[in-house]
This record gives C-alpha cells, sequence and structure tokens, in this order.
C-alpha cells in the first residue's frame, strides 16, 4: 500500500528528510496550495506568489525525477482547504492510511499533523546543522543562552572559517568592524533579480484575484522560483555585494532598501538554498582572497550563529513562546505599520520599503520598526503577527523568537540580555533619515522633538524596577536621574501627549 509524502512550501528541497524516507516506486508525494497557509496571518502578497511558484517548479522537479505527485492549486475546486483536508482527500484517493512529513517550522501545524486522523510519520528536518538534541545538549545547564557562546559551538562544528582548533583572523567576532554609517556612494545594485516566466506569471494573477487586498504590492516580483535562478542569486551577492557586506550591514539609506544585503533567507526559508552551501560559497570566497574577514565573519554569523541559535530557542521554549508578554505591553499595533501616514521618516521608509519589496533588512526591523513598538508599548503578538505577515522570509520559526524575544523582549531576557531600545540618535548615526524628516533628532523636549527621544526615557520609567540593576543599563538610568527635574517632567509630558495621539489615530 503506498504511503503519502507531504511537502509543504517551506521544504522545497529535493534531500527533505520525507523523500529521504519513501519509496519512489509507491509512494505518493502530495503538495498543496491551500488557503489556510495564506490567511491564518494575511501574508505579504510576494510572498505569497514566491511559496506558490516555487512549489509548482518544485512538483515538476520531483515528477521529472521519477516521483508521483498530487498537486492541488489553489484554484481547484475540490481543494479542501487546508492541509490536513488535503492529505484526507489524497488518502481517500489512493487508499492510503499513513503519511511521512518533515517536521513543520511551526507548532501550529505540528499539532495539526499529530492529532490528524492518519497515521503520520513526522521526520525530523535535517537541513538544520543544529539538531534539537544538539540545542537542547548545549543549552542544558546554561543560566543565559546567549547566541554568541552557541555560535562558537557552530563554527567548531562545522570548520568554517576555522584555522585548526583557532577562528580565522585570530578573533570569532569582528562586529565591531561592521558598524559604519551609510556610504556616500553606493557601489551595488542590489539582488539579482527575474523576470516571471509562464509559471509563476499563472501564480501572479492566481494571487492578485485571490489575496489581493492584503497588505503589500505584488508587482514588480523578481524573486527567483527555483534552485537554479536561487543559485545564481547566490553567486551574484557573493560576487558583488559581500566585500562591502560586513562594513555597511547596519546602514540605512533612503531610496536603498538593500545597500550591500543579499536577500538570501527567503531561498533558505523555503529550501531553494542550503545553509551550508550558502556559507561555504562565503568560505570559498574569503579563501580566495576575495572578500575580507569582517563580511566573511559577519555573514556566516548570521546564519550558522543567529538562524540556527533562534530555531532553537523555538522549539526549545516550546508552544506558549509566541503568548509571552512580560512587560504587559498592550497598546494596539498603530495603523503607520499599515502603511498609514507619519511623520516619522524612518517608519515612514521601512513600512513603504515592506509594503514594495517583503524585505527590510535586520536593523530596519530591529531598530526603527521594532524599536518604536517596544517603546511605544505595542502588544507584542499584534507585532508578532505583523513581522511574519509582511516579510518573505518570514516563517514562525525564525521570525518569534526575533520578534518576541530580540525586538520586543517579551520572553523576559531568553534571547536579549537587553531591551533593544535607541533614542533618535542611533537612527541618525547609522541612517541619513533624519536630515529630511519633519522632526528634528537633536531635539530632547516640546514642539518637533523626535518621538525616539521622548518615547526611550517613557519607556525607561516605565520599566525601572525591571532594569535599572540591569549592568547594561545602569548608565541610561544615571544619565536620567541626572537630568533637572523640569525637563525630565517635561519629557514624560511631551512623550504621554503623543501617545495619546497615536492611539487616537492622529498622524504623528
Amino acid at each position: 500500500m503506498s504511503r503519502l509524502v507531504l511537502i509543504l512550501g517551506d521544504q522545497l528541497s529535493e534531500d527533505i528528510a520525507a523523500l529521504a524516507k519513501a519509496d519512489k516506486s509507491q509512494d505518493v508525494v502530495v503538495m498543496a496550495e491551500v488557503r489556510d497557509e495564506g490567511t491564518y496571518v494575511r501574508h505579504h502578497p510576494k510572498k505569497i506568489a514566491l511559496v506558490l511558484a516555487a512549489m509548482r517548479k518544485f512538483a515538476e522537479r520531483l515528477r521529472d525525477a521519477g516521483w508521483t505527485v498530487d498537486y492541488t492549486t489553489l484554484d481547484d475546486p475540490d481543494n479542501a482547504g487546508s492541509i490536513v483536508g488535503e492529505l484526507l482527500r489524497r488518502a481517500e484517493e489512493r487508499g492510503a492510511s499513513e503519511v511521512i512529513a518533515t517536521e513543520p517550522g511551526e507548532w501550529r501545524l505540528i499539532d495539526k499533523l499529530r492529532y490528524a486522523p492518519l497515521k503520520v510519520q513526522i521526520c525530523d528536518d535535517d537541513r538544520f546543522i543544529a539538531s534539537h538534541a544538539m540545542f537542547e545538549g548545549w543549552a542544558e545547564g546554561r543560566k543565559a543562552l546567549r547566541m554568541e557562546y552557541f555560535y562558537r559551538e557552530m563554527r567548531r562544528k562545522t570548520g568554517l572559517l576555522m584555522d585548526g582548533d583557532d577562528p580565522a583572523g585570530g578573533q570569532w567576532n569582528f562586529d565591531h568592524d561592521n558598524r559604519k554609517p551609510a556610504p556616500d556612494d553606493i557601489q551595488t545594485t542590489g539582488p539579482l533579480t527575474f523576470d516571471p516566466d509562464q509559471t509563476t506569471r499563472a501564480v501572479l494573477d492566481l494571487v492578485a484575484a485571490e489575496f489581493g487586498d492584503h497588505f503589500g504590492d505584488l508587482e514588480p516580483f523578481g524573486f527567483a522560483t527555483d534552485r537554479a535562478g536561487a543559485r545564481q542569486a547566490l553567486a551574484h551577492f557573493v560576487e558583488h555585494a559581500l566585500p562591502c557586506f560586513g562594513d555597511y550591514q547596519d546602514a540605512m539609506l533612503d531610496g536603498e532598501p538593500y545597500l550591500y544585503h543579499a536577500v538570501l533567507s527567503p531561498y533558505m526559508n523555503i529550501g531553494l538554498l542550503s545553509p551550508r552551501e550558502v556559507c561555504q560559497a562565503v568560505q570559498d570566497a574569503y579563501d580566495a582572497g576575495d572578500v575580507p574577514i569582517n563580511a566573511a565573519e559577519g555573514f556566516i554569523r548570521q546564519i550558522i550563529g543567529w538562524r540556527e541559535y533562534v530555531r532553537g530557542i523555538y522549539f526549545l521554549e516550546g508552544r506558549d513562546y509566541t503568548d509571552r508578554n512580560v512587560l504587559a505591553h498592550s497598546r494596539d499595533l498603530p495603523g503607520l505599520y499599515w502603511g498609514a501616514e507619519t511623520k516619522m521618516r524612518c517608519l515612514r521608509q521601512a513600512v513603504a520599503q515592506t509594503r514594495t519589496h517583503a524585505y527590510a533588512h535586520h536593523i530596519q526591523r530591529l531598530m526603527v520598526t521594532g524599536n518604536f513598538a517596544l517603546l511605544a508599548g505595542v502588544d507584542p503578538a499584534q507585532v508578532h503577527d505583523w513581522y511574519l505577515a509582511v516579510y518573505a522570509d518570514a516563517f514562525e520559526w525564525v521570525e518569534a523568537p526575533n520578534t518576541v524575544g530580540m525586538s520586543q523582549f517579551a520572553d523576559g531576557g531568553v534571547i536579549a540580555s537587553k531591551p533593544y531600545v535607541s533614542s533618535g540618535a542611533y537612527i541618525n548615526r547609522m541612517s541619513d533619515h533624519c536630515k529630511q524628516c519633519s522632526y528634528k533628532v537633536t531635539k530632547k523636549t516640546g514642539e518637533g522633538a523626535c518621538p525616539f527621544n521622548l518615547l526611550y526615557w517613557d519607556f525607561l520609567t516605565r520599566h525601572r524596577e525591571r532594569f535599572e540593576n540591569n549592568p547594561r543599563m545602569g548608565n541610561m538610568y544615571r544619565t536620567w536621574d541626572r537630568m533637572d527635574e523640569d525637563r525630565r517632567k517635561a519629557v514624560l509630558s511631551d512623550a504621554k501627549r503623543f501617545l495619546k495621539r497615536l492611539d487616537a489615530g492622529e498622524v504623528v
């Protein structure tokens, strides 16, 4: 009797565990475009189109390799509308009672499969370098689960950027070299883009019809939708952008959404590229003398360090992780995150870029949109849903720890040793946004004062009991305490007025 082999939209790898366990001669691959997966949060149309187009091409690749594939398109009149519904339908058609699946990247789907009225064998997703067991072993007995120490173990495990037992370049981390402000002259045109072919064009038409009311611009659409294109995008990045990636990875510029960033995470996160091959391409460029150590190390750290680490945290912390809210923040997500007018240029730029490209780099996410939400006391569950919806690379295993933990400190310090908050000074240092903003970044109180300046101190005073003894935050509180009392009152009064206007839906 044949078994069903479930392949999800972020599992488009020919060496995926479920296929490795299956028998090509008799088992049937099941792939389905289902409405549930496009609407449990209202995903960006570009993200939906990327996944669906890549799924269709991957199905054809499997058929060419000799697999039998039952594929359901979104507009198929027999579409059950959910993953489990499609498995039940195909099981009845094929007379199958068992399913082989690779572990999904979110608890929501894991539980749906576990409680499905079918026998489902869930295989470990071995595309990652750190298994659950490895991460749990590393975490056991540690008072703090800091990424830096996990990253060193991953360097040793993989041999990447290692000289024997020592790190290449004599140190593990070159982050201090990677904080340069935006350069005056940009020498890259951004990531490689691709014209939609016939398959992709059909998907774009379908997504426009079915999800056209979701936040985000569907076109122009330039993502690669197969492995060959993703590999071209990798090669393009390594040659044209990686040499400057390290220096300017934290920089932000008006009208330059990409700078020297790779935009390879969507391809890795749906399975078109493996983390190992991406890191090896960077290692090879470093070995050839084509890129400096700070660029190679900074990039590899994001993948075998941060990417693997946040997945470990997501599964270690369990199903309730996305519900955590230790700071008891409850403000609704402001309309400006969905494109409502704002006078804050940095936020306007980040949200507009997100709408257009389904992309923003890590500093825009952490220190602009995330920083503002944290300072304003926005409900972290709403922030989590927004990030999960609007970015092409957002899947819960990677997005939730970055949002709930790193960005919003809602997990109480599992990931971050302190909340990532800043005044407008940081944004001014790393970008050119403030030069053209309606607010004055140098103004601390009164009309025209930068909202980040006001909300920064308001946040610290609201949460003083929790943070004043944090060794990384003591100087902030001492600075606040040295301020003139009238100035402190003015700051908090201005912050209160700003938040009241924000809540009222006024343009801020």
